[in-house]
């Protein structure tokens, strides 16, 4: 039995920011944001709510979705760049919320990949028996190191958080392969000082190149072809960006998550939102093959290919 995925859950903030809301706040105008980048609205959330909030509230309904306890849970991955503050992690803020007393707890900072980097993680505990049951969770609050006096990054970024419980699963079923990349040096392209700092140009060369040659490779890995595919999950940082995605692997339209428009970049919360979106929109059915993509800062890169069911 390989490791797979057992339990989901999504949180996103109520209140909603529109390309119209920020064209009161600066420079900028819907037909320009949503032409270049396919947004049309992200949400954001309050003052009182940090990352491991909404961490918290999108793994119960995870532990819900999997039919189990906190107490069940021998390890949780928070992937972050956001954490509400340098230590403790907020994994080990959610394992206390949670009661989740028997688990251990660390963050991953690999940025928008954080989450591929956390779910290959708690693989390889899952398959060599030293675990059986991991929390992983991709969560930030970007709306607290965005320069909202900068139109070339405010309006791409949202805030929310995902979650999945992995576990064993049946055999043919669960993650059947993988790969994890950087570059540390591209990471002056994209990087936190007081906020957010992107060099737009690069990155989007970097991000179209690696998420169609990552998502190939795992497919090469898995003894796979294109035509395998059934769904893809792509990290939505900008919709030319995921649309160079789909077109490597020869995708029709209706096979790939867009969720960009209505939540924005969310970072390591992108891939698990989008899972749950399209879960809940009948999109993704067992044994079908799904190929998750991302890429983040650091640079950071990883896709998966994963045969969905329990």
């Amino acid at each position: 039995m390989g490791a797979g995925i057992i339990g989901v859950g999504r949180y996103v903030p109520e209140k909603v920011l529109t390309n119209f809301d920020l064209e009161k706040m600066m420079d900028t105008s819907d037909e320009w944001i949503r032409t270049r980048t396919g947004i049309e609205e992200r949400r954001i959330a309050p003052d009182d709510i940090d990352t491991s909030d909404m961490a918290y509230f999108a793994a119960e309904k995870a532990l819900q979705d999997a039919g189990m306890e906190a107490k069940d849970i021998d390890l949780i991955l928070v992937a972050t760049v956001t954490p509400d503050r340098p230590f403790p992690s907020v994994a080990c803020m959610l394992q206390e919320r949670l009661g989740a007393v028997n688990a251990a707890a660390l963050d991953i900072s690999a940025a928008c990949a954080g989450f591929m980097y956390g779910m290959v993680t708690a693989a390889q505990f899952i398959d060599t028996g030293a675990y059986k049951y991991i929390l992983v969770v991709g969560a930030d609050k970007l709306s607290k190191i965005t320069d909202w006096t900068d139109r070339n990054t405010a309006v791409l970024f949202g805030d929310g958080a995902g979650a999945v419980v992995m576990g064993p699963v049946s055999p043919g079923r669960g993650i059947l392969s993988f790969e994890l990349g950087a570059d540390g040096t591209g990471g002056k392209h994209l990087y936190k000082d007081e906020y957010i700092v992107m060099n737009g140009r690069e990155v989007f060369k970097f991000a179209v190149r690696q998420m169609g040659e990552s998502s190939v490779r795992v497919l090469e890995k898995a003894g796979l072809t294109k035509d395998d595919v059934d769904f893809l999950i792509p990290h939505q940082a900008n919709i030319r960006i995921v649309e160079a995605a789909r077109q490597r692997l020869e995708l029709p339209e209706e096979k790939i998550s867009t969720t960009i428009r209505r939540y924005g970049n969310t970072s390591a919360a992108s891939i698990p939102i989008s899972l749950v979106e399209e879960l809940e929109a009948g999109k993704i059915h067992d044994d079908d093959l799904i190929i998750m993509v991302g890429f983040g800062g650091g640079l950071t890169w990883g896709a998966i290919a994963l045969r969905w069911g329990r």
